[in-house]
């Protein structure tokens, strides 16, 4: 167990350097110079180079990337360039309603796709089936910004149930919570759906039957357990995804998350500002999924770290 722990550990420094080589150069290729943003149109050439000296933007870009993973190593992401703070104080500031968002949103797809795709599996081939694979494929499909502002049209400007953007109450949660989830709702569902259809008609299930166990208790007991481990790796590896969707739903719904943060970032060509987000998301990203393959243990008894 110690040993595959290091080597995950290993592993995920690696794609974390790796995410940082990329975002580092990649953010460097979009076209517009930040010092341009940052002075005025009349400002001189040389007010312009002191500028640029000032904030290392006339170093090669090697030297670049050295200095912030040096700094980054030692706990300091550097200075935004818009708000003139500590880029590692305004993500802590921000990154605490992204994650609530993100579980929420989690919450909600697993409250309603698990259960739908029980009901699916044991109704084989029934209306429950059919309507539940057609929400699936619609939930699949739509995009996040589309069903943003369907939900603001119809649920605030048409019926003034719900705020249309905003934070600080569960009612202001909901709308961007069922726009991020929407997807994940219809991935959990088929699998869940799919994974029961693989089980059900197993001998230990129709044994657990013959002893006279009812049927729900089969499902949670015997039939569900064995569907864990594929749905525990799709959520962990969908955190992901639902992390990159944040930066669209968050800009949909004027959610004050890190999504948004980085929208704004990009905009004003903030580098060090966009190595910062992605950087502790990529870090929750990792070491989530590390933690999910540390849970198969724990669902199946069998498995062992070698």
């Amino acid at each position: 167990m110690a040993a595959y722990l290091s080597q995950r550990l290993v592993q995920a420094v690696v794609v974390i350097i790796g995410v940082t080589l990329v975002v580092f150069f990649l953010a460097r290729l979009a076209p517009g110079d930040p010092v341009d943003l940052m002075l005025p149109e009349d400002a001189l050439p040389e007010q312009r180079e002191w500028l640029r000296h000032n904030l290392g933007f006339d170093r090669p870009l090697s030297m670049q990337y050295l200095i912030f993973m040096r700094n980054a190593v030692r706990g300091d992401l550097g200075n935004s360039l818009y708000y003139r703070k500590p880029c590692t104080g305004i993500i802590l500031e921000y990154l605490p309603n992204t994650l609530l968002l993100t579980v929420v949103s989690m919450f909600i797809s697993i409250l309603f796709s698990v259960p739908a795709g029980i009901v699916a599996a044991l109704k084989r081939d029934s209306f429950f089936d059919y309507a539940g694979s057609f929400l699936a494929l619609i939930g699949r499909s739509l995009p996040a910004y589309w069903l943003g502002l369907m939900l603001i049209l119809v649920l605030s400007v048409e019926l003034r149930l719900l705020p249309t953007s905003g934070i600080g109450k569960p009612q202001h949660l909901l709308m961007p919570a069922i726009t991020l989830g929407a997807g994940l709702m219809g991935i959990i569902m088929r699998l869940t759906r799919s994974g029961l259809l693989d089980v059900l008609n197993e001998d230990y299930i129709r044994t657990a039957r013959a002893k006279g166990i009812g049927g729900l208790l089969v499902i949670g007991r015997h039939a569900l357990k064995n569907t864990l481990i594929p749905l525990v790796t799709v959520v962990g590896l969908q955190l992901g995804s639902l992390l990159a969707g944040s930066v669209i739903v968050e800009t949909v719904f004027s959610w004050p998350g890190v999504g948004r943060v980085l929208v704004m970032a990009i905009g004003a060509r903030d580098y060090p500002l966009i190595q910062a987000g992605v950087l502790f998301v990529s870090v929750i990203f990792v070491f989530t999924n590390l933690a999910v393959d540390l849970t198969y243990a724990f669902i199946d008894p069998r498995i062992r770290y070698q």
